[in-house]
């Protein structure tokens, strides 16, 4: 008796089943190949698919290259080809030595010859022998440097009296007579000025001397 239902059971169970799709038969086909091939032609036939503007003969690849090789050499006989005379090689250019050159040294002299000028170039060899360094000059810099410091006054704002006749004059002679300015300003304040005008090296009465100028100074100082 259970044998009968467990049979019965089995039985409505594989007519419930749904049947699995053979999905290599194609959709109406009797493979799927045919029915890629048909569709292929549908689509050829309507200027699509993979086939769509090739001939039915294969691509004759050999034609193609001949063809290639014949219009990349049509191009390059047509290109225009350099005019004018080529280039002279450079042998000895003015102002290049050839004393490394064997060739070019060997027509022109003889190696004795050339032992000879060896030798005499040695001969006006010299050698100059180091000397002490030059000793820096006494200057009070620092006197300038304080009185820059305690000035406000730009180059040319006078504010001392300096009404002297010819004063630019004798000024540019008397500046000329020093390396610079800052050392023209060390004798002027050192010899009184700025409210004296020693050797009238201040013509214009702004207390700097031959146009010394304090800027760099008050600049380094705000730094």
């Amino acid at each position: 008796m259970r044998l009968t239902v467990a049979l019965i059971s089995l039985a409505a169970l594989a007519a419930c089943e749904t049947p699995v799709p053979n999905s290599g038969a194609g959709v109406g086909f009797g493979s799927y190949a045919d029915y890629q091939a048909n569709r292929e032609a549908q689509l050829i036939a309507g200027g699509e698919g993979s086939g769509a503007g090739r001939t039915a003969s294969s691509l004759d690849t050999q034609a193609i290259s001949a063809e290639a090789s014949a219009a990349i050499d049509a191009a390059e006989a047509g290109s225009a080809a350099p005019t004018g005379p080529a280039p002279s090689a450079v042998t000895n250019a003015v102002g290049i030595s050839s004393e490394n050159d064997f060739s070019a040294v060997s027509s022109e002299r003889s190696i004795e010859e050339d032992a000879a000028l060896v030798a005499a170039n040695k001969e006006a060899y010299v050698t100059i022998q180091p000397t002490a360094l030059p000793s820096r000059p006494n200057s009070d810099a620092g006197i300038i440097v304080e009185f820059a410091l305690s000035t406000t006054n730009s180059v040319g704002q006078a504010l001392y009296s300096r009404l002297i006749p010819g004063a630019e004059s004798r000024a540019a002679r008397n500046c000329a007579k020093y390396p610079s300015p800052d050392l023209a300003q060390e004798y002027f304040l050192k010899n009184g000025g700025p409210e004296k005008n020693p050797q009238g090296l201040d013509p214009d009465g702004d207390g700097f001397a031959c146009s010394w100028d304090p800027a760099p100074f008050r600049l380094a100082a705000k730094r």
